[in-house]
Formats: C-alpha cells, structure tokens, sequence
C-alpha cells in the first residue's frame, strides 16, 4: 500500500489525508521510511529542474511582541527581549547587499508582528532601490489587509513568506483564519506566497502534521516544506525537547510527497544535510533579528551564511541557483 501511495504522488496524484497520515506514521530508520525520503529527493528535483535556492532574511527589529507565540523569542511573555531594538535603514540596506553579493536567490525584509507596517515599507523601498532590479525581495511581517498588500507589491516586494503555525490560536494569539485572509489578500494582488509546516516540536500529533500539511497545499504556494521548533531557553516550550534533524528529514519529505510538482520548493530550516539530502531544495540565511535565537543579532550564532547554506547544500548533491528565485519569479 505504501508503494501505491508513493507511485500515486510521483504520478502527480494529489494524496488523501488518510494517505498522508500513513505515511507520517511510518517507522523513523525502516526500510519504508528511507523509500518516502528517496521518492521525495525525487520529486523535490523534478519540481525545480534539480536546483535548489538559498533565501536570506534581513530582521529589523527586536520587541516584546503582544502576539505572544510561544514558541518565539520575541514573545512579550517569554521575557526574552524586554527593550525594543531596530537596525538603521543604513544597517539593514548593508545587511541586504551583502547577501546579494554572497550569491541569495532572494532577500527576506523581517519584523515582529506589531512593527509599524507603514515603516516598514518605508525601509524595504530604499533596500528594494539598493539592490540589483532583479532581485527578489520578500516581505516576513504580520497579518495584512488588502490595501496593505497592495502596498507591499508598490515597496517591490515580489511574494511574502507566511504561515498558518502548529498550534495557532493555541500556541499564538492569532486565530487560523487571520493567518488565511492574509494569504487572501497577498494572492489576490499577485504577491506569491511561500509557507511551510511549522515550528515542528514534540508535542505535535501526526494529525495536527496532516492537517497544516493539506493547509499549506490548499494554499497554492511557490514552496511550502517543514521546519522544527527551536526551544527558547526557559520557557514552557522548552520542556517538550526539540524534534531531531533525523525525524525532520522524514516530516519535510512526506510534505513534499503531498504537495504537487506545481509547488517547487520544498523547504527547512535550520540548514542541515540531513534535511537537504531528504528533499529540501531551499535554506536560509539569516542577519538582525531571529526569532529562534536569544542573540540580538544572530549571525554567527544560530543565523547561518549564505556561504555556509550553500555549502549544505552541495553537501547533499544539490545544484545551487545562481540569480534570482525561481521560486518567486515563476
């Protein structure tokens, strides 16, 4: 049966949730487990002509965010940030351009969600006006309406990065269906969409997996793909442990077997061999703020290189990209 459902994907057959359920349930290290992560490096490399991308976020900002996931770092009460710190445009426009010139696909404008939207357009157009005219500029902020979205494709922004979480409006203070009107509102102004199943922790059920997984294929997006959560020293969060490199590489390969080859990116994060040999064709980089890190500015802490991305990438045979996304110019 099991052999059924892998043909069924790789013959671009969407999966039923009972489908997909079996195949999250399948034995970590078994013969069938090592069958779902070869037929998803195949598909994953089907999708994207066998290339992969390596995306770079650029965060502004560090606040005591009133959203409260708490899973994050900036969660007002994780008490991990308790002032509020912002990069300068001139930080953020340096930060940028050096990712360009380290060889990203894309460039992510990062924020928390309560930063002022109307600033943080303001930023992204003189990033967006240093950057080379192809780059790909993606915006990682709060919810948006409509209006606002349109003012994201004006700032240059060619698709946003968001997420329907593990655990929303248990975990979080936002609801579901806050998370899918902004998918909405970016679709119908023609900002692409890329998302992902996540922050992956312990305490998740295989139907919870199935449920954001069919969450994110119904979406329509340009990638989707899985990612852990990353405890944050401290906090209630914590005491579930963190879900190893291993078992992820099973997660975002049964992701990939349930999206289409219409879906070209199969993401994780954090970078790791494992992950990428398993299937996932994009990582990130990361500079400023992280929301995984306890760090004010993360790189050479959590937050990887563009270099050292792209070296765990040809670490697991994958061809790296050279110029702008495929996956958000397509």
């Amino acid at each position: 049966m099991l052999r059924d459902i892998i043909t069924k994907s790789l013959d671009g057959s969407p999966l039923s949730e009972e489908e997909i359920l079996l195949l999250f349930r399948v034995p970590l290290f078994s013969e069938e487990s090592a069958i779902i992560i070869s037929a998803s490096r195949k598909k994953s490399e089907s999708s994207s002509n066998g290339f992969a991308e390596v995306h770079a976020q650029v965060g502004l900002n560090i606040a005591p965010c009133p959203k409260n996931c708490a899973f994050c770092s900036f969660a007002a009460k994780n008490k991990v940030f308790k002032d509020r710190i912002e990069i300068s445009v001139d930080e953020a426009i340096q930060k940028a351009r050096q990712f360009e010139a380290d060889g990203a696909n894309a460039v992510f404008v990062m924020s928390t969600a309560d930063y002022p939207f109307e600033k943080f357009v303001e930023i992204s157009r003189e990033i967006k006006k240093s950057l080379l005219p192809e780059t790909i500029l993606v915006a990682n902020v709060g919810d948006f309406t409509k209006e606002q979205a349109k003012k994201l494709k004006e700032a240059g922004f060619s698709g946003i990065y968001h997420a329907v979480r593990l655990g929303e409006g248990r975990d979080t203070n936002i609801q579901v269906e806050t998370r899918l009107a902004t998918f909405r509102n970016a679709r119908e102004v023609g900002l692409s969409l890329g998302t992902c199943v996540e922050p992956v922790g312990n305490e998740h059920s295989v139907d919870e997996l199935v449920e954001k997984t069919i969450i994110t294929r119904d979406a329509k997006p340009v990638y989707s793909g899985s990612a852990r959560r990353i405890p944050i020293p401290n906090t209630k969060m914590s005491e579930y442990g963190i879900v190893s490199e291993s078992r992820m590489a099973h997660i975002l390969a049964v992701v990939r077997l349930a999206l289409g080859y219409d879906i070209m990116g199969n993401c994780t994060h954090e970078p790791n061999v494992i992950g990428a040999a398993a299937g996932a064709n994009l990582l990130w980089a990361e500079a400023g703020s992280n929301p995984r890190d306890i760090e004010k500015e993360t790189e050479g802490k959590r937050g990887m290189t563009v270099k050292d991305c792209i070296r765990v990438l040809q670490e697991a045979e994958w061809k790296v990209l050279q110029g702008p996304s495929r996956f958000y110019g397509t």
